[in-house]
């Protein structure tokens, strides 16, 4: 599953939030071969013929927002599709991307501005990563699910917006964000009215092959390069390993593979070591601290921070691991934080930490 272009990006003025394109977006590409593949394919067609809420899960990267992008643009809808991303963002800025401004509400507030709800009035809007809101965000948002409602911040009036269609991703395991009372029950049914679960990549080994070539051809051709060919055993390496990080890493690996080849054929040499079996049998240290936190909860503080204090742990595996963890939180650093089971009162110890030890990127 890839798309053949980026989700319209947002950003956010002192006027307020804004749309850098509100028409619909060009269609995505569906690339794959295997029998889960077309069972998404039909759970799209159907889901595209209604208005129902429709909620998306399944791992980072698995294509979540693709699947979002044809249900919209294969239904009846011809507003804009709207993405909102719910992750890293604080609730004062998501609250004035999701209901808008009203004029006044601080000193460079010159006007009412709607917000992204009001926005997509006709079409869709796209809630990617919802079980990363607040409480308090999850509230606002179930008033609107209830009866339409936006109140922009800073007014005093309420407005009804109606004719908008939602659809919500998580990578998150919804019900034991329920359980640990981190997310709202009610919400929760309101939002799963139509639930598509999308499978991660390594259950899909019959999509890499064909995934594989789409890259090749788009990469080569957007990089002005001469398209490479894949030898039989490098592409046997790529279907047998795991793939973590799902479409998203592959499409990765795939474009700097185009990039660096000069011999017009990818061999298993060419590929990351991880990949080509390169590596010892024996993980990385980096390896094994990041499964501690990622799969088995341990947080950062106990997991990396006292065995670096105790030089246990080099510089190189920190910085190893800071940039693994970026590569699937998107950049965010905010999302690192929760990738790391850290409280989110510890963003700025976290950010002081790594700069301190020249561990952030940006």
């Amino acid at each position: 599953m890839e798309r053949t272009e980026p989700t319209g990006s947002e950003s956010f003025s002192r006027s307020g939030p804004q749309l850098a394109r509100l028409t619909p977006p060009k269609p995505d590409v569906f690339v794959g071969a295997s029998l889960a593949l077309r069972t998404i394919e039909r759970e799209i067609d159907c889901a595209s013929r209604f208005d129902a809420r429709l909620l998306i899960t399944g791992d980072a990267g698995v294509g979540k927002d693709v699947v979002a992008r044809l249900v919209h643009i294969r239904s009846r809808r011809r507003g804009p599709f709207v993405r909102v991303s719910c992750a890293s963002v604080p609730d004062p800025l998501l609250e004035w991307q999701l209901f808008g401004l009203a004029q006044g509400s601080f000193s460079g507030a010159q006007r009412d501005t709607r917000g992204y709800l009001e926005q997509a009035a006709g079409g869709t809007i796209f809630l990617d990563e919802v079980g990363e809101m607040s409480l308090r965000m999850q509230t606002l948002l179930l008033r609107f699910l209830e009866n339409g409602e936006v109140q922009r911040v800073g007014g005093d009036t309420t407005r009804v917006v109606d004719n908008v269609r939602v659809i919500a991703s998580t990578s998150r395991n919804l019900f034991d964000l329920v359980a640990a009372q981190t997310f709202r029950e009610d919400l929760y049914y309101r939002l799963n009215i139509i639930h598509i679960v999308v499978p991660p990549l390594r259950e899909r080994a019959d999509d890499i092959a064909p995934l594989v070539q789409h890259f090749l051809d788009r990469f080569s051709d957007s990089h002005d390069v001469v398209r490479p060919r894949l030898s039989g055993q490098a592409l046997a390496k790529l279907k047998d390993y795991s793939w973590p990080g799902n479409v998203r890493e592959l499409r990765n690996v795939v474009e700097r593979m185009v990039l660096s080849n000069h011999t017009g054929v990818i061999s298993v040499a060419d590929l990351p070591s991880v990949i080509s079996g390169a590596l010892p049998a024996r993980r990385s240290i980096a390896d094994v601290l990041f499964e501690q936190m990622v799969e088995a909860g341990q947080p950062f503080w106990a997991a990396i921070y006292r065995p670096f204090a105790a030089q246990k742990i080099t510089h190189e595996d920190l910085r190893t691991l800071v940039l693994r963890g970026l590569s699937q939180t998107r950049g965010s650093y905010r999302g690192l934080v929760r990738l790391f089971n850290l409280p989110g009162r510890d963003y700025r110890r976290f950010l002081k930490f790594l700069t301190k030890n020249e561990c952030r990127t940006y």
